[in-house]
């Protein structure tokens, strides 16, 4: 049984808006905060967004920041993306991770991946 298990993504127009979902295993997921990363072809994966354990602390990357939304929903062991007015800029395999407490920027310091979904937007 993988650990993360993402939906969403997909192929969008530039000013579109999609949902990611990422529904973790763990039956102590609310002692864990999220994360949302992205890699684009060529490139490093980088930290767009996080959410405390708690939910109620969200950081978030400033290419991002009033267009993406993280949330969670604990008692379905879910945590989401909402990504509005696309870009194509945007477009990468986007990844939810997991991590014990506190959350982090660094990609290093997250234990469980999910396996990633493709979002791709068409200018």
């Amino acid at each position: 049984q993988l650990p993360l298990v993402q939906s969403g993504g997909g192929l969008v127009q530039t000013g579109g808006s999609l949902n990611l979902s990422c529904v973790s295993s763990k039956p102590t997921f609310s002692s864990y905060s999220m994360g949302w990363f992205r890699q684009a072809p060529g490139k490093e994966r980088e930290f767009v967004a996080s959410i405390m354990w708690s939910g109620t602390s969200t950081d978030y990357a400033d290419s991002v920041k009033g267009r993406f939304t993280i949330s969670r929903d604990n008692a379905k062991n879910t945590v989401y993306l909402q990504i509005n007015n696309l870009r194509p800029e945007d477009t990468a395999v986007y990844y939810c991770a997991e991590k014990y407490y506190r959350p982090s920027y660094s990609k290093e310091d997250y234990d469980y991946w999910g396996q990633g979904t493709q979002v791709t937007v068409s200018s």
